[in-house]
C-alpha cells in the first residue's frame, strides 16, 4: 500500500476562524503540520486548501497544494509530491 497524506485546510472555523494561517514560532499553522506530517514519513503530503489564502501560504513554501482554483501537484503525479 502506497498512501498518499491530505491534509484538509479551510478558514472558516468557527472556535477559531483563520486557524490555519495562524503564526506559530513564524509560520503560518498549516506549513507546521505539513512539515511534521512530512516528518512523519507515511507518504506523499499535500494539503487541501478550501481557500485561496490558504493555497498562496502553502504556495509561498514551496509545498503541493491543491484548491478549486488552481492545482499545483503537477497534475497529482505522486512523484511530484513531497515525500
Amino acid at each position: 500500500m502506497h498512501p498518499i497524506v491530505l491534509i484538509p485546510a479551510r478558514m472558516a472555523a468557527s472556535r477559531l476562524p483563520g486557524k490555519p494561517l495562524a503564526d506559530i514560532g513564524g509560520l503560518p499553522l498549516i506549513v507546521r503540520v505539513l512539515r511534521q506530517a512530512q516528518a512523519a514519513g507515511i507518504g506523499p503530503v499535500a494539503v487541501a486548501a478550501g481557500d485561496a489564502e490558504i493555497a498562496s501560504a502553502v504556495e509561498a513554501v514551496k509545498m503541493p497544494v491543491c484548491s478549486p482554483n488552481r492545482l499545483s501537484l503537477t497534475v497529482l503525479n505522486t512523484a511530484s509530491i513531497s515525500s
